[in-house]
């Protein structure tokens, strides 16, 4: 199949989808299909997470994909994308996230593409932002499928956009790289580590409260925060009130997340709600035990409590996200129990399950899908000639479109 993947930004975002998309277009393009992906980067750009080297790499370069867009940067968005995928004509286009399939959604009304929104968030999310969930329900009009990441995601989604949603996990790991073994106890330092973007979502401010809270009680315990966001400057400032500079450590981000996995001893997710909780599935595949908030959707779907972690209420998070690590931290034969059922508990996440998810999911939409005699006005040429190893570009009054093969990502 010739598939089309978008994304608001790869060079720019570091998040968990960023990384999905990444990890899924790398399996696909292995098993053989024609798959590119496109952003609102700008050309020449290198993404964060590394893209297969047959993926090509498609840069509108419209807007600053940091910023809130213009209205202006939005209408050549959506001028540019059209453009894009007529050039392109795949067999599917696959948008993440609501800042991409919202745009495809208009752009590509009337191309007889069929478009399917991969959604990485709750509904929570919308909550506080209510034009962007009418936004939303618009575009589900012109949506052939939503992706959603697990039964208890949709379930929280009216029922008009459940029928129209399919549930596909986040690839966690690959098999190739999977521990088969829980991970050694370190013989100095001990490490409770979390890995998220530091925003109130992921509550870090609670974890840190709660890790002062035994600190002195377990000097040989250091907590390391992996990520990067708005909160830095308010976290760092809270670190120093307790005098803790030297046993928490926020280093930012890191793009061998595997070796701060390798090197923990308890993962720590103190997140308010997640979609999925890529994270804390990551860290159980590296043999880790797993702490956590009870109601936080996402978490509570990826740790089964007494088995491969811990689940605790939220009635008072720090004293009992304080009293959950203390019961890890004096039970190292529970962090080792819990560890190896974790890697046992992942299993249906590995990269190469949810790829052939993805491709049977566009195979089914593809077969369904009636074939449409697209675009073969001779001025709308391919923006994607079959020169290997080349960069194209196209200009038009909305936007410059730039191809690259994406060989040195």
């Amino acid at each position: 199949m010739k598939l089309l993947y978008a994304i608001k930004s790869l060079d720019y975002a570091y998040g968990g989808a960023e990384r999905v998309m990444a990890d899924v277009t790398d399996d696909l393009s292995r098993k053989g299909h024609d798959v590119s992906v496109l952003t609102f980067d700008k050309p020449g750009g290198v993404s964060f997470y590394e893209l297969n080297k047959d993926v090509k790499r498609i840069s509108l370069g419209i807007g600053n994909p940091e910023k809130r867009s213009t209205i202006g940067e939005t209408l050549k968005r959506i001028s540019a994308l059209r453009k894009a995928v007529k050039a392109e004509k795949p067999d599917a286009v696959v948008a993440f996230m609501h800042s991409m399939f919202i745009p495809a959604a208009i752009a590509m009304m009337g191309t007889g593409i069929p478009l399917v929104a991969s959604e990485h968030i709750v509904p929570e999310h919308y909550k506080s932002r209510k034009f962007e969930f009418l936004l939303f329900i618009i575009a589900s009009f012109f949506v052939k499928r939503f992706t959603v990441i697990s039964e208890k995601v949709r379930d929280l989604y009216p029922s008009y956009l459940q029928k129209h949603m399919e549930v596909m996990p986040n690839p966690v790991f690959s098999e190739e790289d999977r521990k088969t073994l829980p991970k050694p106890e370190n013989l100095l330092r001990k490490v409770i580590l979390n890995v998220g973007r530091l925003d109130p979502q992921k509550d870090q401010k609670t974890l840190i409260r709660a890790f002062a809270q035994i600190a002195p009680y377990y000097p040989e315990w250091d907590l390391r925060i992996i990520g990067e966001g708005g909160l830095r400057e308010e976290l760092e400032t809270l670190v120093k009130q307790y005098g803790l500079e030297d046993r928490i450590f926020m280093p930012g981000l890191t793009k061998d997340i595997a070796a701060e996995y390798d090197a923990a001893d308890i993962f720590a997710m103190s997140s308010k709600y997640e979609s999925f909780g890529l994270a804390t599935a990551e860290a159980l595949s590296h043999g880790l035990p797993a702490l956590g908030f009870a109601d936080c959707s996402g978490t509570n779907e990826v740790i089964q409590s007494g088995y491969n972690g811990l689940l605790v209420n939220a009635h008072d998070r720090v004293s009992v996200f304080a009293k959950g690590l203390s019961h890890l931290i004096q039970n190292p034969a529970l962090r080792v129990r819990y560890g190896m059922n974790g890697l046992k508990s992942v299993e249906k996440y590995s990269s190469e399950k949810v790829a052939t998810n993805w491709e049977a999911l566009l195979n089914q939409i593809k077969a369904t899908e009636p074939r449409v005699n697209k675009y073969k006005s001779r001025r709308e040429k391919s923006l994607f000639p079959a020169t290997a190893n080349q960069n194209f570009a196209v200009k038009s009054k909305s936007a410059e479109v730039t191809v690259v093969q994406s060989e040195n990502q």
